[in-house]
This record gives C-alpha cells, structure tokens and sequence, in this order.
C-alpha cells in the first residue's frame, strides 16, 4: 500500500510546492512572503456546494485583502476545467443576491495530486479522487495555524473563518487570547498570571482596567487593531 504523506500540523512550516493555476503559475510561500494565506480544497468544479462557496468567497475576496490574507483555492481538475467552471458562476449563477461574481483569486489545478496528498486534503475514507474541504490558514512567516476539515457535502462557514483569522491577528499583536463565540470588539483574555504574587496581584487590581472572574480568568476591553 502507498504510504499516506503526513500533512502539515499546526504550528509548523506549510509545504513549498509550485503550481499552475487560473491565474497563472505560482510559487508558494515565496509569492505570499509577508500575507496571510487561506488555502483552501474543493472535491471538484462544476459542483452544487463548491459552487455556492466559491461565490461567498469571492464576494468577500476584499475584506480578507484588507486584512493583508489572500485566497488560494484547489481541485484536482485541470486549468481548462477552472476556467470554465468560473466563467459559468460569472454569466449565470445567482445565489442569494450574488451574481457576475468573478472569482479572481488562483485555483491550484493539482490533477497530480502533488499538492492535495502534501496537504493532506487526500482522506481515502471519504475519496481516493476528490479533495475534502480543508481549509489551512497559515501567517505570514508561512507557519500553518488553524486547520478546518468539512465534509463532501456540507459547505464552509466563510464568516467563521474570517473571525478565526481576527482572532489570531488579534492574539498576535496584543498578546491576548479570544474566548468562546468571540467577535471583535468583545472583551479579550489577558494570559493567566506566572506567579502566586502576580496572581494576588491581577485579582486586587479587577475592576480597574481588567475583570477577574478568577484569578486565572481575566478579561480586558478588546484592544483596537
């Protein structure tokens, strides 16, 4: 049997490849040094769900942009097939007042399989030929760091992935965490005390600029980006 690639876990450099894509040919990380990367897989073009997903994505292509994140997308289908299909959401598909919506961002043709197996979007259980729906957000030193598997079936949440992606930029420049169902301008969590001292001392100072639920458990007014 073929042994399985290992895919990149979080916390971990993405793999390099290169590929040809509707956008022409692309070299990853190099052309993303210094960007935010949602990197993401469809089973295939031509799709009912893949095609609602693509039309979502691309009408928030923008607002990802101005959070310095690209789109990269994937299928194992050729550039042919990438065209077309695109084409066809831009002149006749209309979903929930989407339409003429032009998916501007690359899609990978990976009929190789090279990049799907490297990624691990690959998951024989649900098909040998057709890539899950992962989704990789990987930062700009190209470190993978938040990772989303769906079903065939069932299409992403594009809103939760771009509060995912606040979140992180958010823990990343404050040095806070973000706790659960979490949306900006939500109260944020300071990092737990080290110290018995620095714990006294959080909890005497609750109510000042933080609140302490416990003295392991604080929260803080969401710092402005």
């Amino acid at each position: 049997m073929e042994e399985q690639q290992k895919p990149p876990m979080i916390g971990e450099k993405a793999p390099s490849f290169e590929a040809e894509t509707t956008q022409g040919l692309i070299r990853f990380p190099e052309d993303y040094k210094g960007k935010w990367v949602i990197f993401f897989s469809h089973p295939a073009d031509f799709t009912p769900v893949c095609t609602t997903e693509f039309m979502t994505f691309a009408s928030m292509a923008e607002d990802f942009k101005r959070l310095n994140c690209e789109l990269l997308g994937l299928s194992i289908d050729s550039t042919y097939s990438h065209i077309a299909w695109l084409r066809t959401i831009k002149e006749k598909i209309v979903y929930k007042n989407m339409k003429d919506v032009e998916v501007q961002f690359p899609v990978i043709s990976d009929l190789t399989m090279e990049v799907a197996k490297a990624f691990g979007m690959l998951q024989p259980a649900a098909s040998t030929t057709q890539a899950v729906r992962s989704v990789f957000m990987i930062d700009p030193k190209a470190i993978v760091r938040a990772i989303l598997a769906y079903p065939l079936g069932n299409g992403r949440n594009m809103d939760e992935i771009m509060r995912i992606l606040l979140a992180m930029q958010h823990s990343d420049e404050h040095g806070i965490a973000t706790p659960a169902n979490w949306q900006p301008g939500d109260d944020v969590i300071v990092p737990p005390p080290g110290s018995c001292g620095a714990a006294k001392e959080r909890v005497e100072q609750s109510g000042k600029d933080i609140h302490c639920l416990d003295w392991f458990l604080c929260l803080k007014k969401c710092p402005h980006k």
